[in-house]
């Protein structure tokens, strides 16, 4: 079946994680998206561990379902090649500095007129606008400054960088959300606009209760650790053998919770008759918890928590996760055939749609490996 996006194409100037993702969730839903490198070593993911058979693993998880090309936009011929592919582009997609763009003379008050349709989409470390404009932002620095990292980890310790890229990975969400608002809207106009957003604006835009928490106090969110801001209990929780999750914080999951763990009284006692109360006093409710859930294992737990119907799980490790039968039985892990590595697992693709679904239907590009293929205008 064709994907949603289908007939549309997309010129993906990115590089290293925050563009390219949102460029690989287009491709994923049908679009033929170009990914457009530099000569010499490319998009600089490509130099990112760990390696199959000399390719980058992280680089094909999110540069697949794209044809590669390679244009050296520094020279006069590189340039007037990106612009014949603009002229029949529907969108353009770049995470350089704001201004590189424009200096190069292919920013977005170039390329409006060149092709009136065209949805130019960009994402830096700060945004186009405002005094951090001209900064370099990674993720690193925008989980720092949107808040992420004051709020995460223990209470007594050091501020916690999230360890997955989550400012990038977000970025590149809300940019082809971005996109897609852009092409319903270009139905109605018949015009192409300007999409942008930054890697700081994601990450800040994820702090929902905490600005909660500030726009209704004025004050500065604590740090609370494995607890819920507004939710209890809600929680990761040691058994004999390990850890499980429990979101008990509902009313008739409390009380079901309660009676459970062989503590019925406790949906009785003042300090956890509702939901505000056990968040007022999460510390003494969770030690109760924890000293009943220490006395079987996971696997018990989860069986009684399930029957119950009592929201849980188990905290699993990656090499789990990647094996769990829902995560297989939703295609969250699929196999392409590259030229080079041979038969590679990469990641599903996680919106499902009945008429016209994703899928991951070719590898990662080789360094320049469709130049003359997109460049002669022959279609995927």
């Amino acid at each position: 079946m064709p994907g949603s996006l289908e007939g549309l194409t997309v010129l993906d100037l990115t590089s290293h994680l925050s563009g390219p993702y949102a460029a690989m969730m287009l491709a994923d839903h049908g679009a033929d998206v170009i990914k457009i490198e530099p000569p010499g070593s490319g998009d600089s993911a490509r130099g990112m561990p760990p390696f199959v058979n000399g390719e980058s693993a992280p680089f094909m998880i999110w540069n697949r379902n794209k044809r590669g090309v390679v244009l050296d936009l520094k020279t006069d011929d590189g340039r007037e090649a990106l612009l014949g592919l603009v002229d029949r582009a529907d969108i353009l997609i770049e995470n350089y500095r704001p201004g590189v763009m424009d200096r190069l003379g292919l920013g977005w008050s170039v390329l409006r007129e060149r092709n009136p349709r065209l949805i130019y989409a960009a994402i830096s470390g700060f945004g186009q606008t405002g005094p951090y404009r001209d900064r370099g932002g990674f993720d690193l620095m925008t989980q720092g400054m949107s808040g992420l990292m004051s709020v995460c980890g223990p209470e007594d310790g050091p501020p916690h960088r999230l360890p997955i890229a989550i400012s990038d990975v977000a970025a590149g969400m809300f940019l082809a959300f971005g996109i897609v608002a852009a092409l319903e809207a270009r139905h109605r106009t018949g015009r192409g606009q300007l999409v942008e957003t930054s890697l700081l604006e994601a990450a800040t835009s994820l702090g929902v209760y905490e600005a909660a928490h500030y726009f209704a106090t004025g004050t500065r969110p604590p740090r609370i650790g494995q607890r819920h801001r507004a939710s209890a209990p809600y929680q990761v929780f040691a058994t004999a053998d390990g850890y499980i999750t429990i979101g008990g914080a509902q009313q008739k999951f409390f009380e079901t919770l309660c009676a459970l763990v062989g503590a019925p009284d406790l949906k009785d006692d003042p300090r956890f008759r509702r939901n505000a109360d056990r968040v007022a006093h999460n510390d003494t409710l969770v030690g109760l918890l924890q000293e009943k859930l220490r006395a079987r294992p996971s696997a018990e737990w989860l069986a009684l928590l399930e029957e119950a119907r009592i929201p849980a799980g188990p905290v699993l490790h990656y090499d789990e996760v990647l094996t769990d039968p829902q995560i297989l039985a939703r295609e969250m892990v699929v196999e392409t055939e590259h030229p080079q590595t041979g038969r590679f697992r990469t990641l599903g693709v996680p919106v499902k749609m009945s008429e016209t679904p994703g899928a991951v239907r070719r590898p990662a590009p080789r360094l320049g490996e469709h130049t003359g293929e997109v460049l002669s205008g022959k279609m995927p």
